[in-house]
């Protein structure tokens, strides 16, 4: 179920590098099925320079609101307007709903993310 040509942060964030060296970020399956139906998303703002960690979105549920984390350093280059109409998206596929992009400042930081085996792992553990 966790797509393997992907990577994965802690907190839940997915990142794919694009062909030309940006990197889409989303959330995942066991983020978006924590916090139910998707109603809102606030993304970065285009030209934004955000730190690895740094909290730079916030994505609301029925059930709850949660801040998205830079999974790398560098600049956002695009968001995902689309979710702004339609943000039961990220329900419907976590893994093609990008929220937004970013240019990584040091590509050598996706080296630290976690592959799709160490993510489950993770989540495993949050649901028990």
């Amino acid at each position: 179920m966790t797509p393997d040509n992907l990577k994965y942060t802690d907190s839940h964030e997915w990142v794919k590098t694009e062909a030309d060296g940006t990197c889409s970020v989303g959330i995942t399956f066991h983020a978006q099925d924590m916090l139910g139906d998707v109603v809102f998303v606030e993304n970065p703002v285009v030209g934004r320079k955000v730190k690895k960690g740094e909290e730079c979105g916030v994505i609301e549920s029925v059930k709850a609101a949660a801040d998205i984390y830079a999974p790398l350093s560098g600049e956002i280059v695009a968001t995902n307007g689309e979710l702004a109409e339609s943000p039961e998206k990220i329900n419907e596929d976590p893994y093609s709903a990008w929220m937004f992009r970013i240019r990584p400042e040091d590509p050598r930081e996706l080296a630290g993310l976690l592959d799709a085996g160490a993510y489950d792992k993770v989540a495993a553990a949050e649901k028990h």
